[in-house]
């Protein structure tokens, strides 16, 4: 079995560090070979390609921007009677991507307005996302690119996030009907919202474009104290042949470079 591929999330690592360029570099010299961030739509693209280069890693994964986060945004693709905003915001996401080479989106989908009921809203709000998807696919496939999906769980982290479990979001997926739309499993807002991951993971592996990783119900190390076996999940990924980058998008319990040791020791035993 091939061993599994890590990326440092710089959004969540190497903070200790104020510049994602300088963030770049430390992940290169800690061992890896990619990265991949949320938002880096206020730093210097130029700059961050330089850095890029010369650290000699592969970006693996931005996402589009969050709309007006002291407004209440993240993210607009599911939100009605923002798609304009939406288009725009991928508009500047491909700058990014095509400067820096990355090969995946994270097109997020938002939340459910303020002021108004899940229910009451759900299936305008995926209407608009299944027609936004389908807009971006179209853009993206253009650029090889693919676009990414990824429920975030509604019990812990954002109870207003429109797409909050692998079940709808392969639904919308299945509706969209686009090769180059993917689903984004994140192992911490998997586990919150519905648990079961080794049959999830089976079932939802074709549907499968990213994964990412951090401890339950802390969001810290993969190996820190908490609900998940992740030598077990890691093996599970091996066994069924996963192919893509797991980002290690977790909050440190200390330094990033000291809590490295997880994946130091799962690169020793994978040989």
């Amino acid at each position: 079995m091939a061993p599994l591929k890590f990326c440092a999330n710089i959004s969540w690592l190497f903070t200790e560090l104020p510049d994602f360029h300088q963030r770049i570099s430390a992940a290169a010299a800690a061992g890896f070979q990619a990265v991949e961030a949320a938002w880096l739509y206020e730093s210097d693209l130029e700059q961050l390609r330089r850095a890029r280069e010369a650290a000699g890693v592969e970006l693996v994964l931005i996402n589009t921007p969050p709309g007006d986060i002291k407004g209440g945004d993240l993210g607009l693709g599911a939100v009605p009677g923002r798609e304009a905003e939406f288009r725009q915001g991928l508009d500047l996401a491909l700058k990014y991507a095509r400067a820096l080479e990355c090969k995946r989106i994270h097109l997020m989908a938002g939340r459910v307005p303020m002021g108004s009921q899940r229910k009451a809203v759900a299936k305008e709000m995926e209407a608009v996302f299944v027609q936004n998807l389908k807009y971006a696919a179209d853009i993206l496939s253009e650029e090889g690119i693919t676009g990414l999906i990824e429920p975030i769980n509604t019990r812990i982290t954002d109870p207003r996030y429109f797409l909050d479990s692998p079940h709808q979001a392969a639904e919308i997926l299945e509706k969209v009907g686009k090769p180059n739309i993917k689903l984004q499993m994140d192992v911490f807002h998997w586990q919150i919202m519905d648990g079961n991951l080794t049959q999830n993971i089976q079932k939802y592996l074709p549907l499968i474009g990213h994964v990412q990783v951090a401890q339950v119900p802390g969001r810290n190390e993969p190996d820190s104290a908490g609900e998940l076996d992740y030598r077990y999940l890691f093996s599970t990924l091996e066994r069924l042949q996963y192919q893509g980058y797991i980002g290690c998008e977790y909050k440190p319990l200390g330094s990033t470079q000291e809590g490295l040791g997880w994946i130091r020791d799962y690169c020793t035993h994978s040989k």
